[in-house]
């Protein structure tokens, strides 16, 4: 199962367990720590005290009495040095060992604050990339839905740059280029009132009126039918060839005639089977065949994607499933695809990438540089409050 960025409080996470950010004596604190002590009641420091307290980097387990989970994970992350303490180290610790106690205890979700980024003073930026790694790593090898809670509008960031970079290619990309920015409708109306005051104004120009309006197909068709002679067929012609009331017209272009014209050859078949058994490759044929062409294993492919296994399952199993567009872009990253291999398996799921949504726009900004970490994507999604790459979104 992925990983997966939420914007919660860690205390109201309906999970098998949550992860406590504590402090070694586990008698509770500020920040995270106090908010768990206080949600899950006073038999939480009871049930503390009998532990003995937590070396860095090291779990406790306790029950979650009154929160809405079975088990809170202790574990007491490092206090930021400058980085020159073995303070990365003790990090990943705390996430190895809770996630391995988490599966021993058959939890199938977890929810982990973003541990030391607090008063610890771990720099968010570099403490969100060590939580992503850990995790990653334990997701190889294991099937799990593993939460990152962020509380409020706190940031994963501490250095703006790569963000900033992004803000800006998305203002290149969209906001410049549409600098009158309307809803659909107001749009439409100002450009049929321009169409009309340029048909006036050309028409005017020459003193004529604004041209009548081109009949439509059926009622030329219909008129040209109504209009020919009531001639009978030549008998003596064979095979019996048609009235000319019956002919389509002649002076009608090619592409005018009706799009569900058939071959004579088809007549016998029904016109929807005829052309259903022309269909192009399904997303599902397409994704499949990708992943054999690159060499991978289906599992490689959908933990790279950020997709569970009983996701991937439905779609192996169905031909003509339909992803979600953040499902379908998370298997173009997994699978590396430049921009047009990604536009054509997008296409194949109904999708295309639009320099209308800023969604798409962060995705094609990655896709260009050929940056393919779905998690490193996924947290300038989260950044930009999008959709993220994966199972839930």
């Amino acid at each position: 199962m992925p990983l997966l960025i939420v914007r919660n409080d860690i205390t109201k996470m309906r999970v098998d367990a949550i992860v406590n950010a504590a402090k070694p004596s586990l008698l509770g604190g500020g920040g995270v720590d106090g908010a768990i002590h206080a949600a899950a009641g006073p038999e939480l420091l009871e049930a503390c005290k009998s532990l003995g307290g937590c070396p860095t980097g090291q779990v406790r387990l306790t029950p979650g009495f009154r929160l809405p989970c079975r088990w809170v994970i202790h574990t007491v992350g490092p206090v930021w040095q400058g980085g020159t303490a073995g303070e990365r180290e003790l990090l990943r610790s705390c996430y190895r060992n809770a996630l391995e106690l988490a599966a021993s205890l058959d939890c199938e979700t977890v929810a982990f604050p973003l541990i030391s980024s607090g008063a610890y003073g771990y720099p968010k930026d570099r403490a969100a990339a060590v939580a992503r790694e850990a995790i990653q790593d334990f997701l190889w090898t294991h099937e799990m839905q593993v939460y990152l809670v962020v509380y409020g509008e706190e940031s994963l960031a501490a250095s703006r740059g790569v963000f900033a970079e992004i803000r800006e290619y998305i203002d290149s990309a969209y906001v410049r280029e549409h600098p009158y920015r309307r809803n659909r409708r107001e749009s439409f109306e100002a450009y049929q009132g321009m169409a009309e005051e340029n048909v006036c104004a050309s028409s005017s120009a020459f003193g004529a009126p604004p041209p009548a309006p081109k009949p439509s197909l059926w009622k030329r068709r219909r008129a040209a039918a109504e209009n020919a002679p009531a001639a009978p067929c030549p008998a003596e012609k064979a095979p019996a060839a048609p009235c000319p009331a019956d002919q389509p017209d002649l002076d009608l272009a090619a592409s005018e005639l009706p799009i569900f014209a058939f071959a004579a050859e088809e007549a016998d078949a029904s016109p929807f089977d005829s052309r259903f058994g022309r269909l192009d490759e399904s997303f599902q044929q397409m994704l499949l065949r990708l992943i054999d062409a690159r060499g991978m294993t289906d599992a490689a492919c959908y933990k790279r994607a950020n997709i569970d296994r009983k996701l991937f399952s439905k779609i192996r199993k169905d031909v003509h499933y339909k992803p979600s567009k953040p499902t379908a872009l998370a298997f173009a990253v997994a699978l590396e695809l430049d921009l047009e291999e990604t536009e054509e398996l997008l296409e194949k799921a109904g999708f295309a990438l639009s320099r209308s949504s800023r969604f798409d726009l962060i995705v094609r900004y990655f896709i260009e540089r050929r940056i393919y970490d779905v998690f490193t994507i996924n947290e300038a999604l989260f950044e930009f409050d999008q959709a993220l790459l994966g199972n839930a979104s």
